[in-house]
């Protein structure tokens, strides 16, 4: 579809930008941003599924693709010359191999969406998001940006570059009013996610939640989101870790019940 050519926002509106928003976690983000007044202008590749989200919302639907140079620039024009808040949520895990069976491209790929991505994304929109009286940016992490396991070593070499891409962004744009944080969700069960990652296998992907005791949603994660962007203009949530009570560290996860029904 052509992008839009006019401001997503009228000269009083608020606008934030969701990559990543044809479901799951930007999905939900997209519709409690929404719910705050914000004209969102919801980004992602699969076109029939933002432009749907977007007549729901009144938000405005722009096909991206966070690799892609072209995408990107048109995404920042599509926005309007004022971003209030982006949220960096574009991203994705493939395969679960070992480093010794690893293949390098599968590791290229998921850093050039979850890293490279965001570079792309909040280089294209910082002009933008400079000229809102104050902004926000939000980068969607993981708690496989804080530690490592077997098997997800492309994974969580692409969130701790993100990690470190957070951080350096803060500190660069330091006595701007340009707050940035870090959301990392442990487990959430979304309707995609792990189905990707393990290749459209089914039974392996809801092996990955068996017996646990309500993960965490895309709307818990979203409505950490909506909090945030919502606190007053001087406070800076620096990172914000969320995880299902089920499961107390990255490596140690209950399975049976927990909560009395």
């Amino acid at each position: 579809m052509p992008a839009p050519t006019a401001s997503a926002a009228g000269a009083e509106g608020r606008v934030a930008v969701v990559t990543g928003a044809s479901s799951g976690i930007g999905a939900a983000t997209a519709r409690a941003l929404a719910g705050e007044g914000f004209r969102v202008v919801c980004a992602a590749r699969r076109t029939d599924r933002i432009e749907t989200l977007a007549q729901e919302i009144g938000g405005v639907a722009v096909r991206c693709d966070v690799t892609s140079d072209d995408d990107v620039r048109a995404l920042a024009a599509a926005a309007g010359p004022r971003v209030d808040v982006l949220v960096n949520n574009a991203g994705g895990a493939t395969g679960v191999d070992r480093v010794e069976d690893a293949a390098p491209e599968v590791w290229q790929q998921m850093y050039d969406v979850n890293v490279l991505g965001v570079l792309r994304v909040t280089r294209a929109l910082l002009p933008a998001l400079r000229e809102a009286p104050d902004s926000l940016v939000v980068n969607l992490g993981s708690t496989a940006g804080q530690g490592v396991y077997p098997g997800g070593g492309g994974y969580t070499v692409a969130k701790h570059g993100l990690h470190a891409l957070n951080g350096t962004l803060r500190l660069e744009l330091n006595g701007e009013p340009i707050r940035v944080t870090e959301i990392a969700p442990g487990m959430v069960r979304t309707e995609e996610f792990t189905l990707n990652r393990l290749g459209g296998d089914r039974d392996r992907a809801d092996a990955v939640y068996a017996d646990v005791d309500e993960p965490l949603l895309a709307e818990d994660v979203a409505e950490a989101i909506r909090w945030v962007a919502t606190l007053p203009r001087h406070v800076n949530v620096d990172e914000l870790v969320i995880r299902p009570v089920a499961q107390a560290a990255q490596h140690l996860l209950h399975r049976g019940p927990i909560f009395d029904r």
